[in-house]
C-alpha cells in the first residue's frame, strides 16, 4: 500500500486568527491592511510576530522591532499576542483534519500531519480531497490553511511551503527534479544558516547538488548523523511515521521555537519568563498547583535536552516557577550552543490546599498570588496584553520575546 501524508499549514497564523476573530466581531479584516502582530504601540516595546501581505509592501519582517516597524509604516495596525485565542484556533482546525484522517501528528501549534494511507476506497481523488479540507476550514473558522500532498511527511512539509495562501500543492516522487532539486539548499527542511554556509562554501548550492552529493563527503562536512539525514532529505526519502501523541503526563506545557538563534542569558530569560507566565496563568485556570517543574531546551544542532526540579511545595505562582525556571536554564545551557527552542513544563499536579510555610512565606506568597489572580482578571476581561509584569522583569524589559517564534501550548491529559 502506497503511503499518502497530508502537510496542513495555517497561513499566517497569529495574525489570521486574531483577523478572523475581528471579521467575526463585525470590524475590518487586518489580512487585507497593513497590520501586524506585536507590543504596545504606545510604549514602542516588543516586537513584531506576525505580518499581513500588504505590511510586507512597507519591508516590514518578522521579529523587528515594533517601534522599528511603526518607523516603516506609522499607520500600522497593531493588536496584541493572544495565546489563548491561538490555542483554541488550533484545536478548532486539527478537530478538521481528524475528521478526515484516522491518524493525525501535531507538529506544531498550526501545522500538522494527516496519514491518509488506505483512505482511498473514501477519498479516491487525493488533491481534491485535500482542497476540501482546506475550503471547510476556511468556510467553516475563516481562515486560510495551506495543504501539502506527498508520499512521506518530509515532502508533505515541503509541498505545503510552496506558492501561499490557500493553497493545495503535490510533491510526488516524479516531481521532484522541477519541484524539489532546483531549490536554494537552504530551503531544506532542518538546514539551518551555518549548515547552509558549509554546504555552500562546497559549491552545494541547492537541493539537487545536495542529492547528488557523495554522501561521505557531506558527512565530512557537517557530521555523519545529520550529513546522513540531510542527504536523505534531498533524496525525497523519508521514513518517519505519523503517529498521535500519546498522552503525557497530566501538566500544563509552553515551548517556544524561535526563527533567529538565542545566543544570550537575558535573551534567553526574557522568553522563559514569558513561557512560565503563559504555563502558570493556564494552571491557575484549572485551579491546579505544580509539584515539578522542567526546562527544555534545543541547540541549533537538533539535540534536545531537559532538566526537572520536584519542589519541596506545590505552586501556582507565576514568580516562583520563573525563577526556578532560571535555575534550570543555568545548569542545563553553558552558552556554548545558540538555542532555536525554549520550553517550561509543570507536571506532578495537585488540586489539593497549600502547605504551610513560615509566617513570613505565607504572606509574601499570598502577596504574590493575589497578584498574579489580578493580572489573569485583567487579561481575561481586557486582552492578554493589556498589562506587563513589571515586577518579575528584570531591568524592567519587555517579557515578549525578542524572536518571532512559534509557540506550541498544551494543556496535557487534562481536558
Amino acid at each position: 500500500m502506497e503511503k499518502l501524508v497530508f502537510h496542513v499549514d495555517v497561513n499566517s497564523a497569529f495574525l489570521s486568527w486574531e483577523a478572523a476573530r475581528q471579521v467575526a466581531q463585525g470590524k475590518d479584516d487586518l489580512r487585507l491592511i497593513p497590520s501586524a502582530i506585536g507590543g504596545d504601540r504606545e510604549k514602542r516595546t516588543g516586537v513584531i510576530l506576525a505580518k499581513s501581505i500588504p505590511a510586507k509592501a512597507f519591508r516590514i519582517t518578522t521579529g523587528e522591532p515594533v517601534a522599528q516597524a511603526l518607523r516603516k509604516c506609522p499607520d500600522l495596525v497593531l493588536a496584541p499576542p493572544d495565546f489563548r485565542l491561538y490555542e483554541k484556533s488550533s484545536k478548532a482546525f486539527m478537530d478538521i483534519c481528524r475528521s478526515y484522517a484516522p491518524v493525525v501528528e501535531k507538529f506544531s501549534i498550526d501545522e500538522c500531519f494527516l496519514d491518509m494511507t488506505g483512505t482511498g476506497h473514501m477519498y479516491p481523488d487525493p488533491v481534491a480531497t485535500a482542497h476540501k479540507l482546506k475550503d471547510e476550514i476556511r468556510d467553516t473558522l475563516g481562515f486560510t490553511v495551506n495543504v501539502g500532498v506527498a508520499e512521506n511527511k518530509l515532502l508533505a512539509k515541503m509541498a505545503s511551503d510552496f506558492e501561499k495562501p490557500d493553497k493545495v500543492h503535490t510533491l510526488f516522487r516524479e516531481e521532484l527534479p522541477e519541484k524539489f532539486w532546483s531549490l536554494p539548499v537552504g530551503d531544506l527542511f532542518l538546514v539551518g544558516r551555518a549548515t547552509r554556509e558549509k554546504l555552500n562554501k562546497a559549491y552545494i548550492e541547492t537541493i539537487g547538488d545536495l542529492a547528488r552529493t557523495d554522501l561521505e563527503n557531506v558527512q565530512v562536512l557537517i557530521g555523519k548523523k545529520l550529513g546522513q539525514q540531510l542527504h536523505d532529505y534531498a533524496r525525497g526519502v523519508d521514513d518517519s511515521p505519523v503517529v498521535s501523541q500519546p498522552e503525557e503526563l497530566k501538566g500544563y506545557s509552553t515551548s517556544t521555537t524561535t526563527e533567529e538563534d538565542v545566543t544570550d542569558t537575558e535573551t534567553a530569560h526574557r522568553i522563559l519568563l514569558a513561557l512560565s507566565d503563559s504555563a502558570a496563568s493556564r494552571m491557575r485556570a484549572d485551579g491546579a498547583q505544580t509539584l515539578c517543574v522542567t526546562v527544555t531546551i534545543r541547540g541549533n544542532d537538533f539535540h534536545n535536552r531537559s532538566h526537572q526540579r520536584k519542589l519541596p511545595a506545590p505552586t501556582d505562582i507565576t514568580g516562583e516557577i520563573y525563577d526556578i525556571a532560571k535555575r534550570l536554564f543555568g545548569e542545563l545551557w553553558g552558552g556554548r550552543t545558540p538555542l532555536r527552542l525554549l520550553g517550561v513544563s509543570l507536571g506532578d499536579l495537585t488540586h489539593g490546599e497549600a502547605v504551610q510555610m513560615s509566617l513570613f512565606e505565607d504572606e509574601k506568597r499570598e502577596r504574590s498570588r493575589k497578584l498574579d489572580r489580578a493580572v489573569d482578571a485583567i487579561r481575561d476581561k481586557f486582552g492578554a496584553d493589556t498589562i506587563m509584569r513589571a515586577g518579575a522583569m528584570e531591568s524592567g524589559k519587555n517579557v515578549g520575546a525578542k524572536h518571532k517564534a512559534q509557540i506550541e501550548m498544551r494543556k496535557e491529559n487534562n481536558s
